[in-house]
């Protein structure tokens, strides 16, 4: 194993130690105010968290992320890149499965009939018109996921994380429907009760388990519901544990400021693009 050269490299409002070797290969790098630290070649990992380690120990407190015991993802590949995904991506095998000519539409529509699969077209649907809302964000320094698979046949359908902190969105197309939402439930044109609230402050705690476990410093998740199509969206005075938004709406998250660092930015984002992150949600 070579012998590990650390260099410290302030530029552009960053201040962190690089781990290089001697040719000058980078293979990690520490930031000197989180004192989170990147491991660029998995077999470096060992000598390049110990040395970037004992030289942050005089900087800052040795951080959570590096304190044994706290897991480690492996490096990203691009089969574990969720940044690829789409809105929707998730649906996309349902609705192919569930393939129907033209004409069984059209008999369909005549006989006023639903028509299998409708409600996974919708779903994609309204996922790729919630993902293009927020990915007009990304201008403003936010970064957006899309598609993200949990365990057991479970998906997140996005995830934005920004200035404003971290915010877990689940679309619901109902066109031309009318919702209430309430503290827990929602009801569509006044019908059954959906746990619809309930189940986004439940994604948000699980959201915020899984970048926490990883990142090694508080992660603040907030849970959003957006609909999609809706005629009238009203929502109770006292729901404030759930946003409420039409898809138009999402862009009032864009100015939200002061919750993540640009540095802390970069690491929830690293860990929430990573597959396997997940696996254990």
């Amino acid at each position: 194993m070579h012998e590990l050269q650390v260099v410290r490299w302030k530029r552009y409002g960053h201040d962190r130690l690089y781990a290089n070797l001697p040719d000058g290969t980078a293979v990690g790098w520490a930031d000197c105010k989180t004192g989170v630290i990147t491991v660029l070649r998995a077999e470096y990992r060992e000598p390049v968290t110990a040395i970037l380690t004992q030289y942050l120990a005089g900087i800052v407190p040795v951080p959570a992320s590096a304190v044994p015991g706290r897991p480690v993802l492996p490096p990203l590949t691009a089969a574990d890149d969720l940044a690829s995904n789409a809105p929707g991506d998730a649906l996309r095998p349902q609705v192919a499965a569930a393939g129907v000519s033209a004409w069984a539409r059209v008999v369909a529509w005549l006989l006023r009939r639903p028509i299998e699969g409708d409600s996974w077209r919708k779903g994609l649907a309204g996922e790729q018109r919630v993902g293009a809302e927020l990915d007009r964000l990304r201008r403003q320094g936010w970064r957006v996921l899309h598609s993200i698979p949990l365990p057991r046949d479970v998906d997140l359908d996005h995830l934005l994380v920004g200035p404003g902190g971290v915010f877990s969105i689940n679309t619901k197309h109902h066109a031309n429907k009318a919702v209430w939402v309430g503290d827990d439930a929602v009801k569509v044109n006044h019908g059954a009760p959906e746990p619809y609230a309930r189940k986004s402050r439940a994604e948000a705690r699980r959201v915020q388990q899984v970048l926490e476990r990883y990142c090694g410093f508080p992660v603040p998740v907030e849970p959003v519901l957006v609909f999609v199509g809706v005629t009238d969206l009203k929502v109770v005075a006292t729901q404030l544990t759930v946003r409420v938004y039409r898809e138009r709406e999402v862009s009032v998250l864009a100015p939200l400021t002061g919750v993540l660092t640009a540095d802390q930015i970069e690491q929830v984002y690293s860990v929430a693009r990573h597959r396997q992150a997940w696996q254990a949600a």
